[in-house]
């Protein structure tokens, strides 16, 4: 990708983001706001440093209502309204702000986990279609209740709207999942979290979730890969019927 210079030290893509994140400094910062007509007061360094906590944190950038939520909690409820932010942020907290933070663009689980068309290895009498016999998961389709379901390479369902329960134990039986309670619960907070937030918890977005909302062990990592061996975030997602989550997954 071409790069544009706003300094002769600053290189910056397109789109004003930093080439390289960890070249990032408050200086930067500073820089990249005069560029787009802001001084940066200690308000404004307030909520750069929450999106970069929340990064160092979860390595992605946060969407609005994880991002307000981070807010409310470490400032207060007055500092994550829409009206204090834009006066803040302009060009949008998410946009702007996060350029300004260093940060990678903002992006929600429909426009990253956009599905690729291939053609499927068809297995006749089998409920199923097999296209890597290497993976305990189904990488492009299969048939279900007479049905063909298209699914991403990850495994997890290109349209979510498709999901139920009874899929969701057939896809955990041919992981070699056979879900009991504790199952269903975890797969219930994820599905909850999505439908609240817009993104599928990575792992740690989970436990601090749980730890919120739960007291008991499931909030253990331990148990939670009991559960889902190839981790409660990347499977269960796609037991689920979630998109796969984004940043550092398991």
């Amino acid at each position: 990708m071409d790069i544009i210079q706003l300094e002769s030290s600053l290189d910056l893509l397109p789109n004003g983001r930093l080439a390289d994140i960890s070249k990032w400094t408050p200086e930067v910062a500073a820089s990249i706001a005069e560029h787009e007509g802001l001084t940066l007061n200690h308000e404004h360094w307030a909520i750069i440093e929450l999106m970069r906590d929340f990064y160092r944190r979860y390595n992605i950038s946060p969407i609005a209502r994880l991002l307000k939520k981070h807010i409310k909690r470490q400032l207060g409820a007055e500092f994550s309204n829409d009206d204090y932010l834009d006066s803040l942020f302009p060009n949008n907290v998410l946009i702007q702000g996060t350029r300004i933070a260093g940060l990678p663009v903002t992006l929600l689980d429909a426009e990253v986990d956009t599905p690729r068309v291939s053609r499927p290895v068809m297995h006749k009498n089998v409920d199923k279609i097999v296209d890597d016999e290497s993976l305990d998961h189904f990488t492009r389709d299969f048939s279900f209740q007479g049905r063909s379901i298209k699914v991403h390479p990850s495994g997890n369902l290109v349209d979510s709207s498709e999901w139920n329960e009874s899929m969701a134990i057939f896809l955990a039986k041919n992981e070699g999942i056979d879900l009991i309670d504790e199952h269903w619960k975890i797969i219930r907070y994820l599905r909850t979290y999505y439908f609240k937030y817009g993104i599928t918890p990575m792992v740690k977005l989970l436990t601090d979730y749980l730890k919120e909302i739960s007291n008991d062990r499931m909030v253990n990592i331990d148990h939670l890969y009991t559960l889902f061996p190839e981790g409660p975030a990347r499977q269960g997602s796609r037991i689920a019927g979630l998109p796969m989550p984004q940043g550092c997954i398991d």
